[in-house]
């Protein structure tokens, strides 16, 4: 017998059923002498390789379930074994610098982690008496993100954008910026990921040296819905061990929920359900809150949470992207338009937002100076239908140096990443708040107004646009 889900057999007493249909990743199954709990895990086919969870009871003797393994060669006929338990995760101590799938088995290439305990991917998610109420900023080195909008320690924050525009590079220089200042345990969630992503992102925290002070749990592309629906839970598990039982803070990395709630949107269509809007299961927001609600901060230790957020057809009304608003504490949109420009991180300060942007948790000059930037990049945006239609020199000078400060601003507000130096060939840089403030603070008050926009583009500190226009003008 397979040791896929060996924790969660109970060897003593199994309940016998038989395979009676099977659709796919759908299978029916005759049980008895009893039917087993809703959520509770079947093994069947060859040494029982193929898992399925009890996903609804047809009547008193039969059970509908959806299969979390390749359903191959699997024939009506077939006797089932069911364990009595549902899908557990490995959490302990043993499990920090490894990786694995959603059985909890290890897929970095080394042996089973031991002294590990076995818990349920199920749980509650903490009382309201246990949640923590202070809002402290967690800040991340990368310029937009903290003059702008920035993130809650303990929060949840959503990088949202389309394919292609950078969600995935600005994660990953997320969990590269944030982790070796982290003093906690970071879990990284692949949900629906490539296999390709997947290896290089485990072999860049290798290298990093940071892996040591990682999870990382995949649900990769080619498996089946049910699997890659159960992924976050089993993530999830594992961020509450650290955080209720070790006492630590968690940071917990997701690529991408989007892929958790069309895994839950397959399922549903599988099992029959009338679809809701533009084909969504009608459960969308029970599923998505049952996960969302379990990452918290308590009197125990925090868990923060950054999830990339793939927008359909780049449409932010989608109802995927809508219930998933509703959860973050930060929104951080992606920009197909400023992707196009070379504006990278690509993104649009007027879409985004951050709760913890008030002057009672940032302070007033922080407050004051975003929102002179969001004001000035506003009124640039403005602008751009005139300029185009007659051109920079029809403007008022007002204008035109209104214009010239917010692309300057766009200009400093990229950055080079170090997961991308290999394709770039520059140095990424990691920009304190002090240094990001002060350089829109000038930018703002007309210091830099001599400069070219070219000396303020891809660097780090306001200082370096000087040695870049200095070493231009040599050349």
């Amino acid at each position: 017998m397979s040791d896929v889900l060996a924790p969660t057999l109970n060897t003593t007493a199994l309940a016998q059923g038989v395979v009676t249909a099977v659709r796919g990743s759908v299978v029916d199954v005759r049980c008895a002498p009893g039917l087993p709990v809703i959520r509770s895990l079947l093994r069947t086919g060859t040494d029982g390789a193929v898992v399925l969870e009890v996903a609804s009871q047809l009547d008193a003797g039969r059970v509908r379930c959806i299969a979390l393994t390749s359903t191959q060669g699997l024939a009506r006929g077939t006797a089932v074994q069911h364990s009595g338990g549902p899908l557990l995760a490995p959490v302990g101590k043993a499990i920090v610098g490894r990786m694995f799938d959603v059985f909890g088995r290890a897929i970095d290439g080394q042996p089973a982690p031991a002294d590990v305990q076995w818990r349920s991917v199920h749980n509650a998610p903490p009382p309201l008496a246990r949640r923590s109420t202070q809002s402290t900023v967690f800040e991340t080195g990368i310029k937009a993100i903290d003059v702008l909008l920035p993130l809650e320690s303990g929060g949840k924050a959503g990088l949202f954008g389309g394919a292609g525009v950078g969600k995935t590079v600005l994660l990953t220089e997320l969990i590269h910026n944030m982790v070796g200042q982290h003093r906690g345990v970071s879990i990284f969630c692949g949900i629906g990921e490539r296999c390709r992503e997947g290896e290089e992102l485990y072999r860049e925290m290798r290298d990093a040296g940071v892996l040591p002070n990682m999870v990382m749990l995949f649900g990769q592309m080619n498996e089946p819905p049910g699997a890659r629906f159960r992924v976050g839970h089993a993530a999830m598990t594992m961020a509450e061990y650290f955080r209720d039982d070790q006492r630590q803070d968690v940071l917990l990395l997701i690529d991408n929920i989007f892929r958790f709630i069309q895994a839950g949107a397959e399922v549903s269509g599988l099992m029959g359900q009338m679809p809701s809007r533009l084909g969504y299961q009608p459960t969308l927001g029970t599923e998505l809150s049952a996960l969302q609600e379990r990452i918290a901060s308590t009197d125990r230790g925090a868990v923060t949470s950054i999830q990339a957020v793939y927008v359909p057809a780049d449409d932010f009304t989608d109802p995927a992207a809508v219930h998933t608003f509703s959860h973050l504490s930060a929104t951080i949109a992606l920009s197909r338009q400023r992707a196009s420009e070379g504006l990278f991180p690509a993104i649009d300060p007027l879409q985004s937002n951050s709760k913890m942007a008030t002057p009672g948790i940032v302070g007033a000059r922080h407050y004051r100076i975003a929102q002179d930037v969001r004001r000035t990049l506003a009124q640039y945006a403005g602008l751009k239908d005139m300029i185009a239609m007659l051109g920079l020199e029809q403007l008022s000078p007002q204008d035109r140096n209104l214009v010239g400060r917010a692309r300057r601003l766009e200009r400093f507000l990229t950055q080079p990443f170090f997961t991308t130096e290999q394709f770039t060939g520059t140095e990424g840089r990691m920009v304190s708040l002090h240094d990001a403030l002060d350089g829109c603070e000038h930018i703002l008050g007309d210091q830099l107004k001599d400069l070219p926009e070219d000396a303020l583009y891809m660097i780090g500190a306001i200082a370096e646009a000087k040695t870049k226009a200095a070493r231009a003008v040599a050349a």
